[in-house]
């Protein structure tokens, strides 16, 4: 067991944005599974962590849980959910890293999920078909995952994927075909929230590929925006400032120490007067030059 772990920690610390996600996913869906066992067999009082974590499309409740639009696109409920979410990321994950680095990929990925919890919110108190529905609660990397599928499909259209029974197939028409599905699933009654965030995290990712097609990279604030809460949560270094103590000097060793100094310009002094200026060393000249300043 401890080689295992050991194994996957590794796995971790030297994998990419990719497996990183991959792995922060996974982790947080079996942490909140072994909390709800452990409440349900000791028969205590559930504390819904997911209501936590979700984005709430009431506006009261979602400026109380601010933190819920980063938070929502790494949990999940269901198995199925999480494993459908993963595999998507994993396959167009991939693609993407061909062209854009782990930094881009993981904005990216921040970008789909926070423009899918902010169409999720507008819908939901906007649109009179959404708002008789009441409040609700969103969870899932969905519209993260199709800020990814969209940007890589849409900046590289022609390359293809070997799908099963159906053969070669260019990702552009497998990106259009999952936003038609949830494009057209809207007024079903079922996960209506979800569709309009899988929407909202699909046109953060196409509207990624046509700008960066175009020179522009629209991830840029958000890789500043991760950049600063990594930076918060790394120990700051301590910079060891050397104190010298000094002696406080007598006024025996202060009359030694002047007499001293004092000794050497004359003979400086004397040496001028029967060699010259010309004569003196340059340790000579910057000693003579200092004491004729004080």
């Amino acid at each position: 067991m401890a080689t295992i772990v050991e194994r996957l920690k590794y796995r971790y610390k030297n994998g990419d944005v990719l497996v990183k996600f991959l792995f922060i996913n996974i982790t947080v869906f079996f942490i909140l599974k072994v909390i709800a066992i452990f409440f349900l067999l000791f028969n205590l009082n559930r504390v819904d962590l997911i209501s936590f974590l979700g984005v709430p499309s009431g506006l009261s409740q979602l400026l109380n849980r601010f933190w819920t639009p980063f938070t929502y696109m790494f949990v999940h409920e269901q198995l199925w959910h999480l494993l459908f979410n993963m595999l998507w990321l994993y396959w167009f994950g991939r693609i993407f890293l061909q062209y854009f680095t782990g930094r881009t990929l993981g904005s990216l990925y921040v970008l789909g999920g926070l423009g899918g919890a902010m169409l999720y919110v507008v819908a939901f108190n906007t649109v009179p078909y959404f708002i008789v529905m009441g409040d609700s609660l969103m969870i899932g990397a969905s519209a993260a995952v199709m800020a990814v599928v969209m940007g890589a499909a849409f900046y590289r259209p022609n390359v293809r994927l070997n799908l099963l029974f159906i053969g070669q197939v260019r990702i552009v028409y497998i990106a259009i075909a999952v936003f038609l599905i949830d494009l057209f699933s809207l007024g079903s009654g079922v996960n209506e929230g979800g569709h309009v965030a899988h929407i909202g995290g699909a046109m953060a990712g196409y509207i990624f590929a046509l700008q960066y097609r175009k020179g522009r990279d629209i991830t840029g604030w958000v890789s500043s925006l991760i950049d600063g809460l990594v930076n918060l949560t790394k120990p700051r270094k301590r910079v060891k400032m050397k104190v010298e103590y000094r002696k406080r000097e007598t006024d025996l060793d202060y009359n030694e120490r002047r007499n001293s100094q004092q000794a050497e310009i004359d003979a400086i002094l004397d040496k001028l007067k029967k060699s010259g200026y010309s004569n003196l060393t340059p340790e000579e000249k910057k000693k003579l030059f200092d004491a004729s300043k004080k």
